[in-house]
């Protein structure tokens, strides 16, 4: 109970809902306010307009002391022009005065009283006076509003306008309601700010202003130029909203629009980030004035001159970011690199050895000279990509770029010259000289100079807090001390972390580096030497082309060197891995995951259960001070201890107190429950799983069924078999408590069921009690063994069974019983007892009947009758608990069920903060963004089929086999007599049914509102008593279960309120115990809010969606809907709102809560963060759970939220968390093996992955849903993401970078979960791992990376780099390693060079190139991505079956797709950074059963899977031709195995994961339809998926937005193509072994020619194939004639061969390619000219070839019998393990379907 003094709560009939009032009257949007706030106003959560209001919230005393706080008006000036009367409060006079809109007014008013009520519920003790505002209350939350506005003035240099000090002599003598003031007019800034909101030093700035104007008012300023008392600059009706927030927001869609949709270069616009940080400068003050002054040049817009440009940063596409972002990590590779080979080039085993001599030391001196010259390459870069920033305002900062890079140019110069003179005196003296020692000396006293800084930053390093202190302080003297080594920014200071976190992460990669460095060392670089001596030595080299340049043995050696460089560069990615995988397990161990498994593992712990629950989930009930004490947290520790190794007995209570059990069984029946309504268990398993409360006079806990099974026997087949006396008997049995507690629950119910079927009065009845009174006596006096034969006790068991056998049947026979019951007493009285009794002694001791009429039991037997469901349901338990001779292993079924029951278990036995009251936790809330994807899916949706034959219906029928039967037998009980209800009255039962299985918003909010059912059940048992909760049990049991779900179904579709159509289930289980406060508080502590962005219009257009989006409203009272309204108001003004509506249960109606209008559209940004800061206004607390639309939860992870949310108390490292990471499964792993490889994948990494990130690595950002924020803190930090188009694209991960970057912590938590789906096909996740990398690509550009690059310490910054763009751009260089091993390849076998050095220096066996092969093939086949996954699973689910997983993975082909995963990234990252072309890729979330067509597959991956395949392909069959060592089958095997699997990896995997995707009639209908395409004319209304020309036009839409420097370097990459002709041409017959460059100069007579004849030919077909047939044929045979005549004589009058018309196009094909690629980048120049029509007519041709090289393969192996069911079984086996029937999916059994 509650510790404080409550007004008395309504009784159980009371009835309470939101909008307990009529609809509100029609409102303005007026600043001003009104007496109107009457009764009859709509409410969102509480009623603060009417504290008469019959609603539970206003029962406590927190609410109305907030709320009288507010109404603390007094002696204020009241504000001019405007009407004012009593009733008014303190955010009625600020609107008033300041002139915010009403509705912002109204919404701010209840944001406010809730933090405040909320906030004094949490303190800790209580306040004496509990109806008076705490003031520490008030000042809490006013500095966290204002924390960040406080921190910008102390940045700026700026005295703080919030005129109350909080630490030495005040300058105003604290004042409660001035603090409120503050707060409030802080919280209606923001909530009138709208996309400002993005911009959180803005806001600091437009609150420094008008904080400034509220102090005039309140401290009575004369206004000098009238004289009058002082009013606001800004004031008036909506001035707000028109003179402040408009200006900025103009400015900044200006500039949005300046972009042309994102594709304009990002130097040539200003983003969110860049208007945020004109206001991190003080000259913002002096410019903008206040009121803001919009002549200003801050206000400009392009394409205006003198306009304010970009501030801060200048993103610019170039891979250079990357070096400029991360130069630490790329200096220490290459220093390490050149140190490496200088000392492996002696050619000594160990590097010691090597250094011995003086020589060697002083060669490795030359690293200063390259760190120098890097030094100097970031300044060049810096200054090339930053030079935008440079005005007449910042010029130090041009003095700054000019002087370092001066002063890297004069170190480089230096060190060089230094190094010079010790060799020059070196080589003077023939010995290492005094003279010679003396210069060393000289240069390694520069070197120590240079290093000085570095030094200065390891020692800070060591002591993180001076560091943190250095950055954070705003000393002058601080800024010119650091001014030469960066830019001072407001954010990226004080990130050092403590010194414990440092020295875990520093130990992980200093042994990861170590480790690198040993391996490249000794198996990379110095095998490497050998080779390169031997090359750089040959003489005489044969060349078989035209060699331009003399001694390219260099160049060859190059060659040799850059795979195993590139290796070199990533494989530090590869070590991360490993030792991530290995730190996470061991993260896992410790954190106690895994240790329930399975029902085994269970049955161990269950016994524990309740005081784990108890422990965990129910609030501490000993006193307040001895919270969080030493002696308090020791205590927790030993509770934890006895709880997880089970020490001490379990339930010291059980027998003598029923309070305990009880309120264990209430929690876990109801988890039972919802487990049933979701249908992932039947109603029997629901029995086996149950805790029965107590009941029938049984003295024990009554375990559930699933637990006792077989126990029963064990003892009896004990009590048989052993010779012993009683204390034996039952210690033996004690020793297991199930067994204890089956054998007393049996011999209990088994009286009480005979009692209870005997009539009483009757002798019979009093016969039996009597019998049970002498085995009782027997019992106590532990003589039983002894007065009784123990080897009867299986007679009476074996007619027990027979007994209960008979009762549980539908008919039951009376006479049956009857007979049973006779024989049971004849065993009893005659053959139990050692001692036989008489007829006589048994009628004296009342154990025989007195009289002889009749039969024994014949008329003292009356079973209950059928409708005591509660009878019948212990005797079926008691049956089940005699008959159940197996353990059960298999219950439940359902795979879901026993993984959910498995997590939630074990996770009560996992270290997590004890959970407070309800009414003391954190308030919190749940945002959805949501744009126009499936609610509910229709009627017509389920049924209709694809071209297969398969309806949605079907395919969940089969895939979800167990659940679909659970559904049909729920129905069946609801009454459903005929399956076709289903498709009638019932249909909303199915679609919700079907829903629930799809990645449906209805989904999504069933589950987010399990946390409004648990915190009601909650509060209910924070509430109730001992009384209350025992004598609950047994009313919620003797209602029974059926009769819980029972309710009347009416005849319309949509009219019923069934159970399984009321989402918020408010019947069921507790809930009917509850006493009418329980909804009111949860209320108060939770609210839903789903961004539903166009729900407007769709319900203007009457959309489905909108009638599915009401219905859950309807259904779920802590539902709220916010979306953007668009009013038209004149011919073309529109005005935006943002509205918040809800479901009103008395009105029955939908209604308006909240409309606060908006400056204009709402999307300037990215679609989806700008939908979460419309809707962030609505949601209330103190955290905010960010919720996607592809999510689910589960109640019994609800039941622990406030567990979680506690964790903001607790500190992680030297900070506190103000991002709590959530753990989550991922639900969409078992429709196919595709599913399975994507779900294992991600679920790594939301598991181990993030765990390692979180700790030791400090590094954990937000990747998406479902983190948990602080909603105070990044309310004024700009957001939960940010939404800058296309470089915020991957909004979310920003946001975890602006929570480190302000000094946030991220810390991430397992013993919760929360659902996710993932894309399951293989179109959908491509796309989604696109739209991923290409975010990665912006983020490689973004100032967030760049600055954590630069702010994080070293070895946070390697944690963050391999975690983040990193990842990708590793990947990338794997790519590239292919690339360059294969083309190094070819340049040497067809240069000739190869056969040179493979007969004097074999660089085959070479064991650097063997190594590094080896690990590109590693990380290829996608095993670095599988170790992950691996230890995960061991960890969760066992070493064993994680291994059989990851072999059935590989036979299912899992190296092809994460071989072709690869490919997606690499394409898309790096066409990213050059291109740009990043954009957000619906995928659809849909069920993926059906086959995509050929035409479809290559749109989606010609470019970037299948040309570059081919090409490849080609390499390695040239190379195969032309090498000097190809020859030896063996070793061309060995060295291009893995190339060759990712060749056949990118073509052949999208029709490997295709459905039917080896089918021989689709593979026909495809390619016909892929010649329709590639033929279809292209018309202005043509799409892409209609006409190749314009896809190919859409496709390289990237090249017409790029820039100069993209479009040379993707010239200069399509220059390789010309590689081909020119080392093949000289191999051609025709050649005659001549070197001269003649032949390639001639060769391009060829090129020309070809190119005439496709002209002809092409021009031929368009003008005269449709009319003049004859004449288009005539020219085709004259074409044809010429080409034979000119091959004739070619064979005639030279060396030319048959074979060198197939060895042309190796050289010719290539060479075409190449030039169509170079004309798409110089589009612009040729477009308007006729080559541009050869170009396309060419393009096209080439397609076609493409295609048909792709379907070759696929064709073949369509025709191939048997590949098709491979095919089938591999992309389905994990379908086919569960026996389900995938083959009927695909094939389209439709008969079976209901």
């Amino acid at each position: 109970m509650s510790l404080r003094q409550r007004p008395t709560r309504p009784g159980p009939g009371a009835t309470y809902g939101p909008g307990a009032g009529p609809a509100a009257p029609p409102r303005t949007t007026a600043a001003q306010p009104t007496a109107g706030e009457g009764e009859d106003e709509v409410y969102n959560i509480i009623p603060i307009h009417n504290l008469l209001a019959d609603h539970p919230s206003l029962l406590f005393p927190e609410v109305r002391a907030a709320m009288a706080a507010l109404r603390t008006v007094g002696e204020l000036r009241k504000p001019p022009f405007s009407r004012w009367h009593d009733g008014l409060d303190l955010l009625d006079w600020l609107g008033a005065f300041f002139g915010f809109q009403r509705d912002n007014v109204r919404n701010q008013r209840e944001h406010l009283v809730l933090l405040l009520a909320n906030a004094q519920m949490r303190l800790q003790p209580p306040p004496d006076n509990i109806d008076v505002l705490d003031p520490s209350v008030v000042r809490r939350v006013r500095k966290k509003l204002l924390h960040n506005y406080t921190s910008w003035c102390a940045f700026l240099g700026r005295k703080s306008n919030v005129w109350i000090s909080d630490a030495g002599p005040r300058r105003v003598a604290t004042d409660p309601r001035r603090e409120l003031l503050y707060a409030a007019l802080y919280l209606l800034i923001w909530g009138e700010a709208a996309n400002l909101r993005f911009v959180p030093e803005c806001l600091s700035y437009i609150f420094h202003h008008m904080a400034m104007d509220l102090n005039r008012i309140l401290e009575d300023y004369i206004d000098d130029s009238t004289g009058q008392p002082a009013l606001p600059a800004i004031s008036g009706d909506n001035a707000f909203l028109a003179r402040v927030v408009t200006p900025i927001y103009d400015t900044i869609r200006r500039e949005v629009d300046a972009s042309h949709n994102g594709t304009a270069p990002h130097s040539a616009w200003r983003n969110y980030d860049d208007i945020n940080e004109y206001f991190w400068s003080s000259h913002c003050f002096d410019r903008l004035r206040w009121p803001l002054d919009r002549s200003k040049n801050f206000f400009a817009t392009p394409p205006t001159k003198n306009r304010v440009g970009k501030t801060g940063f200048v993103e610019q596409r170039s891979f250079w970011n990357l070096y400029r972002s991360f130069d630490r990590l790329w200096v220490m590779l290459i220093l390490f690199l050149q140190a490496a080979i200088l000392v492996a080039w002696h050619g000594d085993t160990y590097p010691w050895q090597n250094l011995r001599t003086r020589d060697a030391q002083v060669r490795v001196l030359t690293i200063f000279i390259t760190w120098a010259g890097l030094r100097l390459l970031q300044s060049l870069i810096d200054a090339g990509t930053q030079y935008g920033l440079v005005s007449r305002d910042t010029k130090l900062l041009g003095v700054r770029m000019v002087l370092k890079s001066l002063a890297a140019a004069a170190w480089t110069v230096a060190f060089a010259v230094l190094y010079s003179r010790i060799w020059d005196q070196r080589n003077r003296d023939r010995q290492w000289s005094t003279a010679a020692n003396h210069r060393l000396v000289n240069f390694l006293e520069a070197a120590a100079v240079f290093v000085l800084p570095e030094l200065l930053a390891v020692v800070l390093f060591i002591i993180p807090w001076l560091r943190n202190f250095l950055e954070k302080t705003n000393w002058r003297i601080f800024y010119i001390l650091t001014w030469w080594f960066q830019s001072r920014t407001f954010v990226g200071r004080g990130l050092r972390e403590g010194l414990f976190d440092n020295v875990k992460y520093s130990l992980f990669w200093v042994v990861l580096l170590a480790v690198k460095f040993s391996f490249s060392y000794f198996l990379q670089i110095k095998p490497m030497v050998t080779p390169t001596k031997a090359i750089l030595r040959l003489q005489n080299v044969q060349y078989e082309w035209h060699e331009f340049f003399s001694r390219t043995n260099r160049f060859a050696v190059f060659i040799l060197w850059l795979p195993v460089i590139l290796i070199y560069l990533m494989d530090i990615q590869i070590w991360y891995s490993i030792f991530s995988s290995l730190v996470g397990a061991l993260v896992g161990l410790f954190a106690h995951l895994g240790e329930i498994r399975d029902v085994q593992q269970l049955r161990l712990r269950f016994q524990f259960f309740a005081s784990a629950m108890q422990f965990n989930l129910m609030p501490e009930e000993h006193l307040f001070q001895e919270l969080g004490t030493l002696r308090s947290k020791f205590r927790d520790a030993v509770n934890r201890l006895k709880l997880r190794y089970g020490l001490g007995r379990p339930y010291k209570k059980i027998e003598s107190n029923q309070v305990g059990p009880s309120r264990f069984a209430l929690i876990w029946n109801e988890i039972i429950q919802t487990f049933r309504e979701e249908d992932i268990l039947s109603d029997r398993e629901v029995e086996l799983l149950e805790l029965p409360p107590y009941t029938w006079n049984i003295r024990v806990i009554r375990w559930p069924c699933l637990l006792l099974c077989n126990e029963l026997l064990l003892a009896l087949g004990q009590a048989k078999e052993l010779k012993a006396d009683d204390r034996k008997h039952w210690r033996k049995i004690c020793k297991n408590e199930y067994r204890r507690c089956v054998v007393i629950e049996a011999y209990d119910s088994v009286r009480y069921l005979l009692l209870e079927i005997i009539k009483e009065g009757t002798e019979e009845h009093s016969i039996v009690a009597g019998l049970f009174e002498e085995f009782d006596s027997c019992i106590r006096a532990e003589k039983f063994s002894v007065e009784y034969n123990m080897g009867v006790l299986q007679s009476i068991y074996d007619k027990l069974v027979v007994l209960l056998g008979t009762l549980v049947k539908p008919n039951r026979n009376k006479n049956k019983v009857v007979n049973t019951l006779q024989t049971l007493y004849d065993i009893a009285t005659r053959d139990f007892p050692k001692n036989k009794k008489s007829i006589e002694q048994l009628k004296d001791a009342g154990l025989a009947p007195t009289g002889s009429s009749g039969l024994l039991f014949e008329n003292a037997v009356e079973l209950p009758s059928a409708e005591n469901e509660n009878f019948y349901k212990q005797v079926r338990r008691l049956h089940t608990i005699l008959t159940s001779k197996d353990s059960m292993n298999n219950v439940p079924k359902n795979l879901e069920a026993r993984r959910r029951i498995a997590f939630f278990s074990n996770s009560l036995f996992m270290n997590m903060p004890r959970a407070p009251q309800v009414e003391k936790m954190r308030a919190f809330s749940v945002l959805t963004p949501y744009y126009n994807e499936e609610v509910l899916y229709s009627k017509e949706q389920l049924q209709s089929e694809n071209e297969d034959g398969i309806s949605i219906i079907f395919y969940l029928q089969k895939i979800y086999e167990d659940d679909w039967s659970n559904f049909l037998e729920r129905m069946r009980r609801e009454g459903m007599t005929d399956e076709e209800e289903l498709w009638g009255k019932r249909s909303r039962d199915l679609r919700l049914w079907a829903s629930y299985r799809g990645q449906t918003l209805s989904r999504t909010v069933r589950g987010m509102m399990y946390y409004y059912r648990a915190l009601k059940m909650l509060t209910f048992l924070d509430s109730a008593s001992e009384i209350d909760i025992r004598e609950g049990s047994r009313e919620l049991h003797s209602v029974g279960s059926s009769k819980r779900q029972k309710t009347e179904l009416d005849d319309s579709e949509d009219g019923g309120k069934s159970p399984s159509r009321s989402l918020s289930r408010a019947s069921s289980g507790v809930s009917l115990l509850f006493k009418g406060h329980e909804h009111g508080t949860a209320l108060m502590k939770y609210t839903y809010v789903v961004a539903c962005q166009i729900y407007g219009s769709q319900k203007a257009k009457n959309d489905p969606r909108a009638i599915d989006i009401l219905y859950l409203m309807k259904n779920n009272e802590a539902l709220r809907v916010a979306y953007v309204d668009e009013v038209k108001s004149g011919r073309d003004e529109v005005a935006y709102y943002s509205v918040l509506v809800k479901y009103d249960q008395q009105l029955q109606k939908e209604v308006e809560i909240y409309r606060v209008r908006l400056p204009g559209p709402l999307k300037l940004g990215e679609g989806k963060p700008e939908n979460q800061n419309h809707a962030s206004i609505f949601t209330r607390g103190d955290a905010v759970q960010t919720i996607d639309m592809n999510q689910d939860n589960y109640f019994e992870e609800a039941l622990k939220m406030r567990n979680l949310l506690e964790e903001y108390s607790y500190k992680y490292g030297s900070r506190k968390p103000t991002i709590l990471g959530v753990r989550e499964h991922v639900f969409t792993g078992s429709v196919s093996s595709l599913a399975w490889f994507m779900s294992a994948q991600e679920t790594s990494f939301v598991t181990l992955g993030q765990r390692v990130l979180a700790n030791p690595l400090k590094v954990r950002m937000h990747y998406g849903h479902p983190d948990v924020f602080d909603r105070l803190w990044f309310l004024s930090r700009g957001g939960i993401s940010k939404a800058s188009r296309v470089i915020n694209i991957s909004e979310d991960i920003f946001a975890g970078f602006n929570c480190t970057l302000r000094g946030g912590n991220v810390t991430h938590h397992e013993y919760i979960q929360v659902g996710k789906g993932r894309d399951v096909g293989l179109n959908q996740i491509s796309m989604f791992e696109a739209k991923v990398a290409s975010g990665n690509g912006e983020q490689t550009l973004s100032r967030d990376v760049y600055r954590l690059g630069h702010k994080l310490d070293f070895f946070r910054m390697l944690s963050f780099f391999y975690t983040t763009v990193g990842f990708y751009f590793n990947t990338m260089m794997v790519v590239l390693t292919v690339y360059a091993f294969v083309w190094g390849r070819l340049y040497l076998a067809l240069s000739g060079l190869e056969n040179s050095i493979s007969s004097n220096a074999d660089s085959t066996s070479n064991a650097a190139l063997v190594t590094v092969l080896n690990q590109q093939f590693i990380i290829q086949l996608g095993l670095f991505t599988a170790l992950p996954m691996i230890i995960e699973n061991s960890l969760e689910h066992g070493f064993l079956p994680a291994v059989w997983d990851f072999f059935t993975m590989q036979l299912q082909l899992a190296s092809m797709f994460y071989t072709f995963s690869m490919g997606t990234k690499t394409h898309y990252y790096g066409r990213t950074i050059l291109h740009g072309g990043a954009k957000y890729r619906a995928t659809g979330r849909g069920f993926v059963v059906e086959h995509k067509k050929f035409a479809e597959n290559y749109r989606l991956y010609a470019r970037s899977h299948f040309i570059k395949a081919i090409e490849l392909g080609l390499i390695l069959t040239v190379y195969a031709s032309y090498s000097a060592i190809a020859k030896n089958t063996f070793v061309y095997i060995v060295l291009t195995i893995s190339s060759w699997f990712l060749v056949v990896s990118w073509i052949m995997a999208p029709f490997a994961f295709n459905p039917s995707g080896f089918d021989w009639l689709k593979t026909v209908y495809d390619f016909d339809d892929f010649m329709n395409w590639i033929w279809y004319p292209s018309r202005i209304s043509a799409t892409s998926d209609q006409s190749w020309e314009k896809w190919w036009n859409e496709e390289n839409d990237h090249l017409r937005t790029t820039g100069l420097w993209g479009k040379l370097l993707e010239v200069v990459l399509d220059l390789r193509y010309f590689f081909f002709q020119y080392g093949i041409v000289y191999q051609l017959n025709i050649a005659s072994e001549s070197h001269s460059v003649a032949v390639y100069l001639l060769s391009w007579i060829g090129i020309v020619a070809a190119v005439g004849i496709f002209v002809v030919v092409d021009f031929a077909r368009d003008r005269y194939a449709a009319k003049e047939h004859m004449t288009y044929r005539a020219i085709q045979s004259f074409v044809i004639v010429f080409v034979i005549l000119v091959i004739v004589l070619l064979l005639e009058f030279t060396s030319f061969k048959f074979i060198d018309i197939f060895t042309s196009l190796l050289a010719f094909i290539p060479t075409g390619w190449g030039l169509i690629l170079i004309a798409q980048v110089i589009k612009p120049f040729i477009e308007s000219t006729a080559l541009w029509e050869t170009v396309v007519s060419m393009a096209r041709f080439y397609d076609i070839l493409f295609g048909v090289i792709v379907m070759a393969p696929v064709a073949f192996l369509s025709w191939m019998p048997g590949f098709q069911e491979m095919q089938t079984r591999i992309l389905f086996n994990e379908a086919f393990s569960r026996g389900l029937q995938i083959s009927r999916i695909l094939t389209g059994k439709k008969q079976d379907t209901i």
